[in-house]
């Protein structure tokens, strides 16, 4: 990445994610000189129609898109993973401009009102700016879908925007992972694993912690066991049976503990990384019928949004590059491969489905490919 270091594209990209979270603009840049793109955004899931009137004449406000969420409302495919739909095209008057963009990010009201459009779509490829404000309103743990208001080159910029690089935005991820820093330690006895330590790992923009709990005195030089597993605050804390994550993870606790030593990284990845209201807004979306894939698919989501850098970027500061990994997910064993971590050994790790989450396990099967 160019003239941006890592920590700086982190904080900038967190910074404008709480800007979205609190219906606030901020400006997208992309490029250099006369060449360059710039474009205001708004979150779809946080606008309001004072903010939508008040956006700058003269720009080409559109309303981003992902194709997935395009699909469920209808919208035919460019050929894109990004839609634009201008805002002067859709089918509500202006004063109800703005709730009509926010229902039209939201699938959980899609059955009560069915039948919106027809949609108007611009063709053309959008421009970067208007793919990267999607993936910035994800970075906020937003519904993917935000207004784009292309700037000429003379437009006036107000100094109270957040100015975002667009290559900030892109790089985001990787500077998640790669700013990571043990910030604390301490000797943590567990149920099932009283020999064991916790250590906690903070990204450069003082985001969520990731976790890793290393039970026993696992030898650096040797494979060692690991489980990888994202945070559900539904299953892990409150027992929920909707999934099979509470039972995962203490299973691998005893796993581990039996094997004598390893590592349980405890990842903050909620929801398969859409994070905790969102998963809300896909349990919904379940109970209307839909497979937990079809569910983050409709929200605009991919089916999972994680990627595995930061466990691989963990384990290889507490000194480990070889692992056998405790799971039944084909993909995490392709992801951390792919993050410079060798995979010595796939070790299953499942159990019994129950009432509640016996059609959320073969969706995961069928469509995932998970070993169940």
């Amino acid at each position: 990445m160019s003239g941006i270091s890592h920590l700086s594209a982190a904080v900038t990209v967190d910074r404008a994610g709480h800007e979205l979270r609190r219906g606030r603009p901020v400006l997208l840049t992309l490029g250099q000189g006369a060449e360059q793109q710039r474009a205001l955004v708004l979150a779809a899931e946080t606008l309001t129609e004072d903010a939508l009137a008040a956006l700058p004449a003269g720009g080409d406000a559109a309303l981003a898109l992902s194709a997935s969420r395009a699909a469920v409302l209808h919208i035919g495919p460019t050929g894109h993973d990004t839609l634009l739909l201008p805002l002067a095209d859709l089918p509500a008057p202006a004063a109800e401009r703005a709730t009509l963009i926010r229902d039209l990010a939201d699938a959980g009201r899609d059955l009560a009102a069915p039948l919106r459009g027809p949609f108007t779509r611009i063709k053309a490829p959008p421009p970067e700016t208007a793919r990267l404000a999607v993936k910035l309103a994800k970075t906020a743990y937003l519904l993917p879908a935000a207004v784009h208001v292309a700037l000429p080159a003379d437009a006036a910029i107000d100094p109270a925007w957040l100015v975002v690089p667009g290559e900030a935005v892109a790089d985001f991820d990787m500077a998640e992972a790669e700013t990571l820093v043990q910030v604390s330690q301490a000797r943590l006895p567990v149920a099932d694993a009283e020999h064991a330590r916790l250590y906690a790992f903070r990204p450069g923009d003082g985001r969520q912690e990731h976790f890793a709990l290393v039970i026993g005195e696992p030898d650096p030089q040797q494979p060692v066991l690991v489980r990888l597993h994202s945070e559900c605050f539904t299953g892990d804390l409150l027992g929920s049976l909707r999934c099979d994550c509470g039972e995962q993870l203490r299973g691998a606790v005893r796993t581990i503990s039996a094997a004598g030593s390893g590592v349980l990284l405890y990842l903050a990845q909620e929801g398969r990384g859409i994070g905790l209201v969102n998963k809300l807004r896909a349990y919904q979306l379940q109970d209307q019928g839909f497979d937990t894939v079809e569910a983050n698919q409709r929200l605009g989501f991919d089916a999972d949004e994680r990627w595995f850098l930061p466990a691989a970027r963990m384990l290889q500061r507490l000194g480990f590059s070889r692992v056998r990994l405790l799971t039944n997910n084909p993909e995490k064993v392709k992801g951390l491969a792919a993050c410079g971590i060798e995979v010595v050994e796939r070790v299953p790790h499942k159990f019994p489905p129950n009432a509640h989450n016996e059609a959320y396990l073969a969706a995961k099967r069928k469509k995932s490919g998970h070993y169940l």
